[in-house]
């Protein structure tokens, strides 16, 4: 055992002025967070974060730092650190396309210049681009306040390194950020994370934060993901990229990480499949354009723009195929008309590489439907196109034109699955708004299943022109009673119904089914004879071909509740359960039965 060893770590700290960065390189290592695609689990990339200080007797990496800054080595012990990131990150076997997140003190941008030409010795030397490389600007301090933020802001993107902005919306300046400089990611605050399943504030705001953060051409990650409700709200209101306990924690070991996660991936699958209609519609109208690295030379955006003369714009990739933005044709204009404009812009001196050129555009994943991507392009002044990703890399793009053709092919699909007897919404907007309706715990959604009892010895009694009556009758006092804009009705085929109600209560409820039903009693039987009015029964076979006596025509209503604060994004289940209830309603003498999701039989 050492002497070192024999040391409480509080006494440590009493030498910390001269011996902080000797103890620190001892006993300091750094942990790797995974940063997960919300959709599938995929690894995007690792944080950085710091393990060890603990032992030299600091009770967070916040206080070592701010030790280390008092004594003057906090750039050391900062270029130290990275030094060690980098060098683990090297040997994981997904480096080449992962990201790795590196915090930036605010106290070493004025030593921006030597942070930065360090760094990149280190990238060379593990053969690791600049892209693969993501500082966060951490919102603990005033970041824009500094002289030197703007100049280093510009020497970090020109050099290739991605930006992130973290802590959104508990420190300083983040929307003056947002306004006034180009970043890749967003890190919402695990504050606005915490109990966002139950919290319809918390929905609100991070939903037009992703909304805001999309327009601008910035992915947003979801910081504390501690909870399969919060993963759910997180993805349901577009968050691309989350990390927290509920996916991995931190490890110092590198063959514990992993390149993806099993039980993310199993809880966005259903996501995945209702959004296909959407999905299919855009890959048909993508343009795949090519696109131009940031690291390239000028020449090659020049040639770009030779080869293809009708074309005005261009995506802009960096090394990892990522978007950063578009170089549109009118910024060089001015260089290829002018006497000797292409050579100026070749100039060592002048340094105008195509960093220089690069347009915000919206960017957003293939995954998103159809309103969303409209809604991004009607927010973005003057905006080109609409970048797509698959895995958050690029995979095309769409234009006006194209997003038009979209939602006129989904109109059309839509009007296609209504049902052309009564003219209302079929199998797939069923399902939609079942699984919309689930992601949407804020208020109490009721599903209603209504079936007819004893409609085939009807059908075949009086035939289908009388029992298309019948069904024509039940979807027209449908509409007399379910009208408004939180109600969607929708025909499931034949005399099967149904009825999707938001925040109602369930007395509100039951009184409109008590009346349906009551008076759909009451119409259809006028569509017998007089005889069997009077009989109440007819004769007829059943499905086994028995010939027996069946009641006269009516409906059964199973109706499955889910109450607010439950978040569901299994239309499986759900779809189940109202079967179960559907079952119950018919065997019930009122035939109307009510249950909620989780206590059915």
């Amino acid at each position: 055992m050492t002497s070192a060893s024999l040391v409480e770590p509080a006494v440590f700290r009493r030498y910390a002025g001269d011996q902080l960065l000797t103890l620190s390189k001892l006993v300091l290592e750094s942990a790797f967070q995974p940063i997960v695609e919300v959709a599938t689990g995929t690894v995007f990339g690792y944080e950085t974060l710091m393990r060890g200080h603990d032992r030299i007797g600091f009770s967070s990496p916040v206080e070592l730092l701010d030790q280390a800054a008092e004594a003057g080595q906090l750039l050391a012990l900062e270029q130290m650190m990275a030094a060690r990131s980098l060098a683990k990150f090297s040997t994981l076997p997904d480096f080449s396309s992962a990201t790795l997140f590196l915090n930036l003190d605010v106290r070493l941008i004025k030593d921006g210049e030597e942070v930065i030409d360090r760094l990149l010795q280190h990238l060379n030397k593990s053969n690791i681009p600049p892209s693969s490389v993501c500082f966060e600007l951490s919102e603990r301090f005033d970041n824009t306040s500094v002289p030197e933020f703007a100049a280093l802001v510009d020497k970090l993107r020109k050099a290739g390194f991605k930006l992130a902005i973290d802590d959104f919306g508990v420190g300083h300046a983040e929307i003056k950020l947002l306004c006034d400089y180009q970043v890749d990611y967003l890190k919402i605050d695990r504050h606005f994370i915490d109990g966002i399943d139950t919290s319809s504030r918390k929905r609100h705001l991070v939903k037009n934060i992703v909304q805001i953060a999309h327009v601008l051409g910035i992915r947003v990650i979801g910081e504390g993901i501690e909870t399969e409700g919060e993963l759910l709200a997180c993805r349901e209101y577009g968050v691309d990229l989350v990390q927290g306990y509920f996916v991995a924690r931190p490890t110092t070991f590198p063959n514990e990480l992993q390149a993806g996660f099993s039980h993310l991936a199993d809880i966005g699958r259903v996501r995945r499949s209702s959004q296909s209609l959407d999905e299919i519609l855009i890959r048909k109208q993508i343009e795949t354009l090519p696109a131009v690295f940031e690291h390239e030379s000028i020449d090659s955006v020049f040639e770009l723009f030779r080869r293809n003369p009708r074309q005005a714009f261009f995506p802009v990739l960096n090394a990892n195929s990522e978007p950063r933005g578009v170089i549109n044709e009118y910024h060089l204009k001015e260089y290829i008309y002018q006497p000797f404009g292409r050579d100026l812009l070749k100039n060592k001196v002048y340094e105008r590489t195509i960093s220089h050129f690069v347009d915000m555009a919206p960017i957003i994943g293939l995954d998103a439907d159809a309103e969303e991507l409209m809604s991004l392009f009607a927010s973005m002044e003057n905006s080109a196109c609409v970048i797509l990703t698959e895995n958050m890399r690029y995979a095309g793009v769409v234009s006006a034109a194209s997003l038009i053709k979209v939602m006129s092919e989904k109109q059309l699909k839509i009007a296609q699955d209504q049902n052309p007897l009564t003219g209302l919404p079929g199998n797939r907007a069923i399902g939609d708004f079942i699984l919309e309706s689930g992601r949407d715990e804020e208020d109490s959604r009721f599903f209603c299943y209504c079936d007819f009892d004893h409609f085939k010895p009807f059908n075949d009694l009086y035939g289908f022109h009388v029992g298309d009556h019948a069904i024509s009758l039940f979807a027209a006092l449908l509409r007399r009673y379910f009208f408004s804009d939180e109600l969607f009705l929708g025909h499931i085929g034949g005399d099967d119904f149904f009825i999707g109600v938001r925040n109602w209560t369930r007395a509100e409820l039951t009184e409109i089914l008590e009346r349906l039903l009551g008076d759909f009693h009451d119409d259809v039987v006028g569509l017998y004879s007089r005889e069997e009015q009077e009989a109440g029964r007819i004769r007829g076979r059943d499905r086994q071909g028995h010939e027996r006596d069946f009641p006269l025509l009516r409906c059964s209503i199973g109706v499955l509740e889910l109450p607010s604060g439950l978040l569901l994004d299994d239309a499986g289940s759900i779809a189940g359960s109202i079967a179960l209830v559907k079952a119950q309603a018919k065997k019930a003498a009122s035939g109307l039965v009510f249950a909620t999701f989780g206590e059915t039989n």
